[in-house]
């Protein structure tokens, strides 16, 4: 049976609430869920790391609420709180900035206000505490009173979240403009070690659904060995191919030239509107030297297989490829460093399990640090030379043809890199 938590996380609007301790953040939380959620106490501090909820607030959808530390948490402690704060902002979608009434906007406070002006994250000032008050001063339109404890405003407040648009205008669908009704589309989805038991994962899920959400014909495989028979029992030939990108080479070979191939990666890279970036980043690898820095980070924290494909067949792959050994560092999870200026390239995963705003914040720190970025897709298909293959299914590809036309100088043929 489904439940509200089958919405992958990276597919909820997330919804922060910041401010000072003590201005009422987890009484907030607490009320807009209807839950005691939240640790609540007068005690300045009490909320020590960010506080994740999930739930549905209509007509917007599935949400994750997010309850953050104080902005102003003092001693080394203190500032390791404000760091994980900090880290919210990357992903968040909608900002509560949660100010005490009494007390009014503080220097804090204002620097919040600039943070979410600066990164154009659509936000809301709560002046909570609101019953407290001797009269209520006339405030602006993306302003409310309330009172977490009364629970005055509060309905309102929900409705005002509910309203606000953040829909990407530019969002490209997940692969429903690349198929019509009718088209068949063969997705190969290896079942290692790695993958999840008894469910399939993200991309592969929001694969099976657009093709079926288009009418199209979703046809599943396992293993590449199985594309030449699984071509043979289809009386029309596949519209697309969409393949696990740590077997691109093997379906490459396979598969004949004439059908379209891509990969869940490069697909995710494009849903999350950074294909691009992905694609600029290889042009980079011909100037690595010897020694270089390279960083190769996770969206999610998966445990780690001997055959792992970010921490084990990227990094042979590379170095093989180029002839040259790096040093190679790995991050997972939420963890993303702030000082990129050590690495010449970073290869990330394809972002499934982060939200768009974290996964734009990541390349954009990268762009503004001219540090080129690229993730697992569009590397591997890059050095196995099948780049241009895997981009032409687009629509529109991610640049301009003449801007992205990357004829590998090496195939791996016989198990072995061969110079082309």
């Amino acid at each position: 049976m489904n439940t509200l938590n089958d919405t992958p996380t990276s597919e909820r609007v997330h919804i922060a609430v910041f401010g000072k301790r003590n201005a009422g953040k987890s009484s907030l939380i607490n009320a807009i869920t209807g839950q005691s959620l939240s640790i609540v106490s007068e005690i300045a501090g009490t909320t020590t790391d960010p506080v994740y909820k999930s739930m549905e607030l209509l007509p917007m959808g599935p949400v994750v609420l997010i309850d953050t530390p104080g902005i102003d948490d003092d001693g080394e402690l203190g500032s390791m709180r404000i760091e994980k704060t900090n880290e919210v902002l990357r992903k968040t979608d909608i900002a509560l900035l949660v100010v005490d009434a009494v007390s009014g906007v503080s220097y804090e406070d204002e620097n919040l206000l600039k943070i979410f002006k600066k990164q154009d994250i659509p936000f809301i000032v709560i002046l909570n505490k609101c019953d407290l008050l001797l009269y209520q001063e006339k405030i602006g339109e993306n302003s409310l009173y309330v009172s977490a404890e009364k629970g005055i405003n509060i309905f309102e407040l929900k409705e005002k979240i509910a309203h606000i648009d953040i829909k990407r205008a530019d969002k490209t669908p997940f692969l429903e403009d690349l198929v019509d009704v009718n088209n068949i589309v063969v997705l190969v989805m290896p079942q290692g070690a790695a993958a999840p038991k008894s469910r399939l994962i993200f991309p592969e899920q929001q694969a099976v659904r657009a093709i079926i959400d288009k009418d199209a014909i979703c046809v599943c495989i396992k293993d590449p060995w199985q594309i030449p028979s699984c071509l043979k029992s289809l009386r029309r030939q596949p519209k697309l191919v969409v393949t696990d990108s740590q077997v691109f080479k093997e379906v490459a070979e396979l598969l004949p030239e004439n059908i379209k191939l891509t990969s869940f990666s490069i697909l995710m890279a494009r849903y999350k509107g950074v294909l691009k970036y992905a694609v600029d980043g290889i042009k980079s690898i011909e100037n690595l030297v010897e020694g270089d820095s390279v960083l190769i980070s996770e969206g999610c924290t998966h445990h780690r297989q001997c055959d792992d494909i970010g921490t084990v067949k990227i990094p042979n792959w590379l170095s093989v490829y180029t002839g040259k050994e790096f040093n190679f560092e790995f991050t997972s999870g939420r963890e993303f460093p702030s000082d990129l200026s050590k690495y010449k390239l970073i290869v990330h995963c394809g972002g499934c399990m982060l939200n768009d705003a974290e996964v734009i914040y990541r390349y954009l720190t990268a762009a503004r640090n001219n540090v080129p970025i690229t993730n697992y897709g569009t590397l591997v298909a890059f050095l196995h030379g099948i780049l241009d293959r895997c981009l032409e299914p687009l629509n529109p590809p991610p640049t301009e043809p003449r801007e992205y036309k990357f004829n590998s100088k090496k195939r791996f043929i016989s198990g072995k890199w061969t110079d082309i």
